[in-house]
This record gives structure tokens, sequence and C-alpha cells, in this order.
């Protein structure tokens, strides 16, 4: 017998004595029946239906929230727009004080504009004020725009007084209140931006024939500098600018002691020549 007829044989013996019923028997070249389920199992429950449809209404208030905000910050840097228009006007009128311009039509020239500005920022205080509690979220996009206003107005309030604008002053020259006020730390940048224009100011009057101007600026600064001195300062953009003060009060330290070296009067004479007229006078 042959080989493979001789293991189909011991197959079928081995087969028929594991099963009596001969109907039952398994051929060696049949093939394996494969079983279907009725129904699919899913691997997941049906509890895990419901965590995805709250994961849904989840993002779905994201989404909501999300428009809402960049619909409010579309108003708002709508706003600021207008405010760093009216801003540009001020500073091109302000520019003309370097040239030695008519300061007081000046000044209330700069001074319409800044009433257009102070309704401005109520517009902005308005678009804000349905979101409670949310001013230093949206305070970037007006932010620069403020110091900027602010060092305009502490310049023009020096040219007319001498004196620092302070701090509640320039809340009220812009219509700001407790619930939408002026940050301290912009103002503090905004009075570092003012001292920048000083050092050109007092060159441009010296040019002028001006010779008191350095003295008078250099004891502004002079006291302003000082009192930044009580400020603990931390590494940032505020601590920048009040570095560069110092800078500014040098310049204007060279212009004065070039002034007083020489030996100018404030009405544009040497000291040395009032000394030789008077002889002649007395004569």
């Amino acid at each position: 017998m042959k080989p493979a007829f001789r293991n189909v044989a011991l197959y079928c013996h081995f087969s028929r004595s594991l099963n009596p019923n001969p109907l039952l028997l398994v051929s060696p070249f049949r093939r394996p029946e494969t079983f279907h389920l009725s129904t699919p199992v899913s691997c997941f429950s049906s509890s895990m239906s419901e965590p995805q449809s709250s994961l849904e209404k989840q993002f779905d208030a994201f989404r909501v929230h999300l428009e809402q905000s960049g619909t409010l910050r579309d108003r708002i840097r709508s706003v600021v727009s207008e405010i760093e228009s009216s801003t540009r006007l001020i500073y091109a009128t302000l520019l003309l004080v370097h040239q030695s311009r008519p300061t007081p039509g000046l000044l209330e020239k700069a001074k319409s504009q800044v009433n257009v500005l102070k309704e401005q920022y109520k517009e902005l205080a308005e678009v804000l004020g349905g979101s409670s509690g949310q001013y230093y979220r949206y305070h970037g996009d007006w932010k620069s725009e403020t110091q900027t206003v602010v060092s305009m107005l502490t310049f023009m309030h020096w040219l007319e007084t001498g004196s620092l604008l302070e701090h509640k002053e320039a809340e009220e020259k812009l219509g700001l209140g407790s619930d939408f006020g002026l940050d301290v730390e912009d103002y503090l940048i905004g009075v570092c931006f003012m001292s920048n224009e000083l050092p050109r100011y007092v060159v441009n009057q010296v040019t002028a024939g001006n010779y008191d101007c350095p003295k008078k600026v250099l004891k502004f600064l002079t006291d302003l500098h000082a009192a930044f001195r009580m400020l603990n300062l931390r590494n940032d953009f505020l601590r920048k600018k009040f570095d560069g003060m110092k800078y500014d009060l040098r310049k204007v330290e060279e212009v004065y002691y070039d002034v007083k070296i020489r030996g100018l009067t404030p009405n544009g004479e040497p000291i040395g020549d009032l000394e030789t007229k008077k002889p002649k006078d007395n004569l």
C-alpha cells in the first residue's frame, strides 16, 4: 500500500474511534467551515455614546465662545483704529512746536483732537461694557495707542504749565473712570515717551535763541528721573524705557553746560558783551 493511502486509512480509523456516528466523519480533504454571527458585535458598549455627545456639546460651546470673542475684538480694533488716526493728527500738530511756531495756537488746535479722543475712549468703554472683568484680556488691543496718547497729553501739559500731568488728570482728560481706567504702566510708559521729546525741544529752542529753556527742562527731567528711581521696576519694557530717560537727561545736561560755558543769557547775548556795554552806558 502506498504511503498516501495508508495515511488516509489511519485517519479514518482514528476518526471512527472518536466519533461513532459515521455521518459526522470529517474528511481530511474537506474545507473547514466558517461561522457567521447573525448580528455584529461592537467593541464599544452603548454607554460610550454618551461621552461622545457631551464632547460635541463642549466643543460647540467653545466655538460659540471663540466667535463671540472674535466679534468683540473686531469691534475694539475698529475703535482703536479711530484713536490711532486722531493721535496722528495731534502728533502732526505738536511737531510744529520744534519749529518755534507760536505754542498757544498749536495747543488749542491739538486740544480739539483731545476732545475727539475723549469720545472715542467713551465708545471703547461701551464696547467692552458687556464683558465685565475682561479689561486685561483685551487690553493689548489698545495698550500701545494709549501709551502714545499719554505721551502727547503730558507733553502738552508741560508746555502749558512746566509740570507733569498726573495720572488722575490724564484719566479726566480722556473721560476714563473706575470701570474702564488708565492702566498705571501705560501711564508711566507714556511719560517715558514724553521725555524723549524734550532733548529735541531744547536743541531747537536754543537754536531759536531761548537760552533759558535748557535750565527749565533740566530741572524737570532731574526731578522726574529721581521720582522714577522710587519704583522697583522689573526687567521689562517699562524698565527699558526708564533706562532711556537717563540718556535724555544727559543730552539736556550737555546743552545746558554748553550754554553756561559760553556765557549766554536768556536774551541771547553773552555775559561778556553785557559787561563791556555797562561802562559805555555810564559814559
